[in-house]
């Protein structure tokens, strides 16, 4: 680890237009300092900024940033009213990560790909321009969907899959003022830019995530991983699903372990929308989110893996 300054923060404003690395629990960070895969010159703790409470926001929630993974999934309100995601953070990392990590840096984190990790490898990601060592080598837990010849690392976290599906928000604090982005667009694509995961700009910081008011229907988060616990997904699916009267009346649905970011495709949900389950409607809607995948050789077998765990999710969603 190279040096560096370090500083405290005791108000968020003071970490608004700094070019500092700012550090929370630190999970992800801090190893990528280890390995100098990120050498910034000063880093701003912000763990005693005040963005650590859970509150209501009219008949939704208002997460702050810097709430624990561990406090998240065990709040009343989450459990019973967004089941979806306190499943999805208890699918992730262990309990002590968990009990470090915070909402706002779980969002943040960086890939797990082991080219990305490696300072000795060429990574589009790490160093622009350089290229993807990830292309021609062990691509196993890479993407299917939404990569580019310049990228195909996949997003490793869970918690925001499960955002993505419930609608969630991204509430960011700039030096030009307060905006929000939903959680579905916060994250990049590669597209040729691999080296920027989300839309955060310099100088701005997440101060919250915020979510609309609860849905009926089952809440399901299934994560398909080489181990049971302590694993990143090969596949997941989050799923909100209603039923009325043996017909699905609402859908929402997200994707990890697929592509660049969480992965939504409005087409999914919309062909489910007013039809019986069956078989062949959940070949159907895996048909449109595989319609553009394609495997990298050692990645081939996800395809198919998506396809089963997208049919088994809607299979345990919609039966009586």
């Amino acid at each position: 680890m190279r040096a560096f300054d370090y500083a405290r923060a005791t108000e968020a404003a003071e970490a608004v237009g700094s070019d500092a690395r700012l550090l929370a629990g630190g999970t992800n960070l801090l190893d990528l300092m280890k390995l100098e895969v990120e050498t910034p010159a000063r880093v701003l703790d912000i763990n005693r900024t005040g963005l650590d409470r859970i509150e209501a926001d009219g008949e939704g929630l208002r997460i702050g940033a810097l709430v624990s993974n561990s406090a998240c999934a065990a709040d009343a309100r989450v459990r019973a009213d967004w089941p979806l995601l306190a499943q999805a953070i208890l699918a992730g990392a262990s309990p002590q990560l968990r009990n470090k990590a915070t909402m706002a840096g779980n969002l943040c984190q960086r890939t797990r790909c082991q080219y990305f990790m490696r300072t000795d490898t060429r990574c589009n990601k790490r160093e622009p321009g350089s290229g993807c060592d990830a292309l021609e080598g062990v691509n196993r837990n890479h993407a299917i969907l939404g990569a580019s010849e310049a990228c195909i690392a996949t997003y490793p976290g869970d918690m925001a899959v499960a955002l993505a599906a419930l609608d969630a928000w991204v509430e960011i604090d700039s030096p030009s003022g307060r905006r929000s982005v939903a959680l579905r667009e916060f994250h990049r694509l590669p597209n040729g830019i691999a080296h920027r995961d989300n839309v955060l700009e310099p100088g701005e910081i997440i101060t919250a995530i915020t979510l609309p008011a609860p849905v009926r229907g089952r809440q399901i988060y299934r994560k398909v991983r080489e181990r049971s616990s302590y694993a990143f997904a090969l596949v997941s699916v989050a799923l909100v699903l209603r039923m009325d009267a043996g017909r699905i009346a609402a859908a929402q649905l997200a994707f990890g372990g697929l592509a660049h970011k969480p992965w939504t495709d409005s087409r999914v949900a919309e062909a489910l929308l007013g039809q019986k389950p069956s078989p062949a409607l959940f070949d159907k809607a895996a048909d449109l989110l595989l319609s553009g995948a394609q495997g990298q050789g050692e990645n081939d077998f996800k395809i198919p893996l998506a396809r089963r765990t997208l049919a088994a999710v809607l299979h345990d969603a919609t039966k009586e």
